[in-house]
């Protein structure tokens, strides 16, 4: 009887024994998840991303990527609280999507500002494009806006407002070549290219696909303005506890590797600081 008793102290203590173990693995893996920086990301953008994650671990900070395949389900997550911030848009997106729906969501900080240009697999000048030539623009209306002004800058039409950065196909005043325009959501414009005489493209999307060399544009942006930089964005009520987001904003903007990865990942000529 006495050892049947002492059995069952010895399995009754053992049991206690796994139970604070437990208690103590979930209390750190609660605690580290409390810590974890969450943030929402296009493909595109990943690998300078990455890069400032791995020297932010190394800092004691925890960075947690998740990538969004299209550009809207980042600011639904945001604003849903599900994620700490996202990296994905410009200002002139953030400003249409605000409003066009109720989103609280801000911007915290910039990152880099890439060069777009006009992309083609048919022809080596715009000299060479047929009258009714397929071209494709993205079908949101910030990024549509800047690809018309691109074409515009390339003398194949020319805008109602030719400054006007939110044109639309409605404000082409003229047309000589009669361009049929084929809209897109902004990622897809990079698999577009092999279906059209012309496209609008991203050289870092260009990269991702595959589908052409992002450097042998027929023609890039004039533009340095930093109003396209990609945003840190945040919702209106975030607060960042200890600088966590501070702290990584600060690594991406300022370490070697990131610029690096950079360079490797948009081009080094296609890419400035926007937060200069």
């Amino acid at each position: 009887m006495a050892q049947t008793a002492k059995t069952k102290l010895t399995i009754i203590g053992v049991i206690i024994a796994a139970v604070i173990i437990g208690l103590v693995v979930w209390n750190q893996q609660k605690k580290a998840a409390s810590d974890e920086l969450v943030i929402g990301i296009s493909p595109s953008f990943a690998k300078p991303l990455q890069v400032a994650a791995v020297e932010a671990k190394q800092q004691g900070l925890n960075v947690k990527l998740v990538e969004f395949s299209d550009w809207n389900t980042p600011n639904i997550t945001l604003n849903h609280g599900d994620i700490d911030a996202n990296f994905f848009q410009h200002h002139p997106f953030l400003d249409n999507a605000k409003k066009e729906t109720d989103f609280k969501i801000k911007a915290f900080a910039k990152g880099a500002a890439t060069h777009v240009g006009l992309y083609s697999k048919k022809i080596k000048s715009f000299d060479e494009l047929k009258d009714g030539a397929k071209v494709v623009v993205p079908n949101d209306p910030v990024n549509q806006g800047r690809a018309l002004l691109l074409l515009q800058q390339a003398k194949l039409i020319t805008l109602k407002d030719p400054k006007n950065h939110l044109s639309n196909l409605k404000d082409i005043a003229s047309n000589p070549k009669n361009l049929q325009f084929v809209e897109v959501e902004g990622p897809q414009t990079a698999r577009a290219i092999d279906e059209v005489d012309l496209a609008f493209g991203y050289p870092h999307y260009l990269r991702l696909a595959k589908t052409a060399d992002p450097e042998q544009a027929l023609l890039f942006d004039s533009n340095k303005d930093n109003r396209y930089a990609i945003l840190f964005a945040v919702r209106e009520d975030y607060q960042d506890k200890n600088d966590k987001l501070k702290k990584f904003v600060e690594i991406y903007q300022n370490s070697p590797k990131v610029k690096q990865a950079l360079d490797a990942d948009f081009g080094a000529k296609l890419w400035f600081p926007g937060w200069k």
